[in-house]
């Protein structure tokens, strides 16, 4: 499984960003696909995910009613539409894949630990 991230940039405060995260090495009609950030010094925390069948999507309240996940599965890509951002918003992000069940239950869109393949992380930097 291959996870290529892009998008990430430099906005000002109140901008926006798209972010997208192509797939590849294999059909993800079982996975769960998940956007995590990391900033300097913090761990890294769940961002949202959106499940590939069902396209059910989580959010973190933190980003709740201003990030907005999707899929595109002729493409086999995930998008992360940033509005509003703010300086805290300011991380690598990084997109994940997880295989999960019909019963899979929230934690295992939201905990990074359970998630096996991993992109490479695009910078997103918020300036106020």
């Amino acid at each position: 499984v291959q996870l290529q991230a892009s998008g990430g940039g430099l906005v000002q405060a109140g901008g926006s960003l798209r972010l997208s995260c192509a797939a590849s090495g294999r059909t993800f009609s079982n996975y769960a696909l998940g956007w995590f950030r990391q900033a300097p010094g913090k761990e890294r925390e769940f961002v949202s995910a959106i499940s590939w069948n069902r396209g059910n999507t989580y959010y973190a309240d933190s980003v709740k009613g201003r990030f907005t996940i999707s899929r595109d599965i002729a493409k086999n890509t995930v998008y992360l539409q940033m509005n509003s951002l703010k300086p805290e918003d300011t991380a690598v992000y990084y997109c994940a894949a997880n295989q999960i069940s019909a019963w899979s239950g929230r934690r295992y869109y939201t905990d990074y630990k359970e998630y096996e393949y991993w992109g490479q992380g695009t910078q997103v930097t918020v300036s106020s």
